[in-house]
């Protein structure tokens, strides 16, 4: 069996790297998470598919979110994992902006695309703010 200078090689680089960043966050959400609307969710008839979608999901909302963040970030600047485990085959966001700086010498292309994704991070930041005022409006999340 090869696995080595593979997609699912780097896909396992990734998860392997970054799985904590997702489950810290995700454990943070469910240990704040109040068991009594479960109660109250199965005792009002919900099933477990209803129950997680309708009340697990919206109240853990902003650890999906904060996950989001803390794994998007850092798998912008892993070029280095598909150089490594899939031999430079491999095409991540941040070996095309690598690419095309340093190989293609496209400054310009560059620039814009890194301004894409930087833009795609500040609607990730949107949506993690607006994320923690549906949960709570009256109060202030500052740290």
């Amino acid at each position: 069996m090869r696995l080595l200078y593979t997609g699912t090689a780097v896909t396992l680089g990734l998860v392997y790297v970054l799985l904590p960043f997702m489950i810290l966050p995700l454990y943070s959400s469910f240990e704040k998470l109040d068991r009594r609307l479960i109660e109250a969710a199965a005792d009002l008839g919900a099933g477990r598919l209803a129950t997680f979608w309708h009340v697990i999901v919206p109240l853990t909302a902003p650890g999906i979110a904060a996950g989001s963040l803390l794994v998007f970030l850092p798998a912008l600047g892993m070029f280095y994992v598909t150089d490594v485990l899939g031999g430079g085959r491999q095409l991540l966001i941040g070996n095309f902006l690598k690419d095309q700086f340093l190989d293609a010498r496209d400054w310009p292309f560059g620039a814009a695309a890194s301004l894409s994704v930087i833009a795609l991070l500040f609607l990730f930041l949107w949506a993690y703010g607006f994320t923690r005022r549906q949960l709570a409006p009256g109060e202030d999340f500052d740290g």
